[in-house]
């Protein structure tokens, strides 16, 4: 904001960072998950091991817990001002 990007900018560019790494931690472990289902599916109880309800809602929470975990903190930051935050440093 320092340098001239306006609260949408800023508000955007770090959610979308943060939604790439969850992107990428949600397909490295959807694939860890359907390898390790088969050597855990005896584990399992009343749930099959590929099922697609158990999938969707890991997939479901972990977006929104990343959104919230990357959009509180950015929004935060638009409200500061960035002449007093540079001071600080």
């Amino acid at each position: 904001m320092a340098l001239g990007a306006n609260a949408r900018d800023l508000l955007r560019l770090v959610v979308s960072r943060g939604l790439k790494l969850t992107a990428a931690g949600i397909v490295i472990g959807g694939i860890a998950a359907l390898i390790l289902t088969r050597l855990m599916g005896n584990l399992l109880y009343k749930v099959s091991p590929h099922d697609p309800l158990a999938f969707g809602s890991a997939f479901g929470v972990i977006t929104i817990a990343s959104l919230a975990a990357c959009f509180l903190p950015a929004w935060r930051a638009t409200r500061i001002d960035p002449v007093q935050a540079l001071r600080e440093q």
